[in-house]
């Protein structure tokens, strides 16, 4: 079972390893002193002004655009360590007018940048599901850059803490054994022209490293699916540029435009640098179904 279903300039990898290695834990949120006049107010968190200006420099950044994208997450989290997170945008995917990139953002997470998505007309939608890990309270940020350069930002306050150092839900062990596993699901029946929504589910512990084993007193490793690049024949539909702030056993729903009979390919990369794949086939009017 999928957990998803009916769930209404710089390269990333560096950006990734880069941004989390110079800011370090990000500096708590700051409540301001309430006022006769105004309620208490949480401050904008330090570290957003750093990752706007690596990722986006002086660029405008449009941050009333629910016409463009909507963030959906909780006001607080029940598991601080599978957060569920939906990125949705009000524009379809065409060859004229496209989101090519979509930023997901955790302001207060040791790495802030979680994930960093590439798309295509192909796509047929822009609109990202997955499940993140929350360390600490946070505004959470999505973050559309369309294919005329113009940029959208979508928000969230979070209420949620210790996600990145909470223990792996599962055997450590058993976790590792069936790291790189992958399955898919496409809704279907699928029509030519017609977005059709794409689950994806991959076995790793994506460990953060920031876990303290209790026995030995030491850090276990960092261990994380860190490139995700999905196609449809020869076409591109999606690449991700992934971090640890994605849950463990990561999952991801998208959209495909489907057009003729082929398959989906999926291949994996973790920093280990192991490589994972697999393939649905596609077939117009039918299900798609996993071939391995």
């Amino acid at each position: 079972m999928f957990p998803f279903q009916r769930l209404s300039g710089i390269a990333p990898s560096i950006a990734l390893v880069g941004l989390a290695a110079g800011f370090a834990l990000a500096t708590p949120a700051v409540v301001a002193q309430s006022t006769p006049q105004a309620p208490a107010q949480i401050s904008p968190a330090p570290i957003w002004p750093k990752v706007r200006n690596s990722l986006f420099s002086t660029r405008t950044i449009d941050e009333n655009a629910g016409e463009i994208i909507v963030l959906e997450a909780p006001n607080r989290a029940e598991d601080a360590s599978t957060v569920p997170i939906a990125i949705r945008t009000q524009i379809m995917q065409s060859p004229s007018r496209y989101v090519q990139k979509l930023y997901l953002l955790v302001d207060n997470n040791p790495s802030p940048i979680a994930a960093v998505f590439e798309l295509t007309p192909d796509s047929g939608r822009a609109d990202i599901e997955t499940r993140i890990r929350i360390e600490q309270y946070t505004d959470v940020r999505a973050i559309a850059e369309l294919n005329d350069g113009s940029l959208y930002m979508a928000s969230r306050y979070v209420k949620a803490s210790g996600g990145c150092s909470a223990p792996a839900g599962k055997d450590p062990k058993e976790a590792l054994r069936n790291a790189g596993r992958i399955k898919f699901k496409v809704d279907g029946p699928l029509a030519a022209g017609k977005p059709a929504a794409v689950q994806l589910a991959i076995s790793h512990p994506n460990a953060s490293g920031l876990v303290l084993d209790q026995v030995s007193r030491l850090y276990e490793p960092a261990y994380y699916v860190r490139k995700l690049t999905v196609r449809y024949g020869d076409k591109a539909v999606l690449t991700a540029d992934i971090d640890f702030s994605i849950s463990e056993n990561p999952n991801f729903r998208f959209y495909f435009l489907p057009s003729s009979d082929g398959a989906l390919y999926a291949d994996v990369v973790d920093t280990k640098d192991l490589s994972f794949s697999s393939e649905v086939a596609v077939k117009l009017g039918g299900i798609a179904s996993n071939t391995r």
